[in-house]
């Protein structure tokens, strides 16, 4: 007896659906408007409020290409990122020098 598989469209639309139903609960969860409206303490966030945690990670110098000395014209120093109190960077972990570059370098306005 001959068993007929499915067509390649209908394991396709069942694989589709089955993706879908598991994801959307993730990612609903982070839609929660009343959550994000107010702090730990209850009172609504104010505008001088960081909405990103104040534990949250830097990134590594080699996962961004971090180099001591500028590409072109680009450096650190020129940069919106860098902290030139403590010769940090608010997104790379590390010491960063003012003469060096990576790849999220983004020009100071």
């Amino acid at each position: 007896m001959k068993q007929e598989n499915p067509s390649r469209r209908i394991v396709l639309r069942g694989a589709l659906a089955v993706g879908c139903g598991l994801w959307l609960p993730i990612v609903l969860s982070g839609c929660d408007t009343k959550k994000a409206a107010s702090t730990s303490t209850g009172a609504p966030a104010t505008s001088t409020e960081s909405a990103a945690p104040a534990t949250a990670k830097k990134l590594t110098q080699a996962s961004v290409q971090y180099q001591a000395q500028p590409k072109g014209e680009q450096k650190c120093g020129l940069c919106t990122n860098y902290i030139a109190e403590s010769s940090s960077c608010k997104l790379v972990d590390g010491p960063i020098s003012p003469e060096g570059w990576c790849s999220l370098w983004t020009k100071k306005v």
